[in-house]
């Protein structure tokens, strides 16, 4: 009988844990397009330093400046991220570099999510593409 007790309070903790599981697909953003429907880097960019607006995120705010030299994003710099503790850290050692790259890749704010910098991916997203909008004006 006690283990029948036992069993029953496991299967019901498993079941509780299963259905409040949060994936990271929760905080997936909305594809980000510049006013008129049009994503930013498909326009004509007007040279300058742009900086984003800072975007709030779990972990702390992402803020993106970008420079944009003959139309195109040349430069990248990303001065706000979540850096507060070792796993911030390590996680964004990694992740800002990749969005950097994809970044100059895609001249858009059209990119791919870093794998485990979910919110990180989001923040700076929002802040590249507010810079953006300033740099299509």
């Amino acid at each position: 009988m006690k283990k029948i007790i036992i069993g029953v309070l496991a299967t019901i903790s498993g079941l509780v844990m299963l259905f409040t599981y949060r994936t990271s697909l929760d905080a997936a953003p909305a594809p980000v397009t510049a006013p008129g429907g049009q994503t930013s880097g498909s326009g004509t960019l007007t040279d300058g330093q742009y900086t984003g607006s800072s975007a709030a995120t779990r972990y702390g705010p992402v803020q993106v400046q970008v420079t944009v030299s003959g139309g195109k994003i040349t430069a990248v710099d990303v001065p706000t991220y979540p850096d507060g503790n070792g796993v911030d850290q390590r996680i964004n050692s990694s992740a800002i570099p990749q969005l950097v790259s994809e970044t100059l890749t895609a001249q858009s704010a059209q990119l791919d999510m870093i794998s485990g910098a979910t919110f990180t991916s989001t923040g700076y997203i929002q802040s590249l593409q507010s810079a953006l909008d300033q740099a299509s004006h």
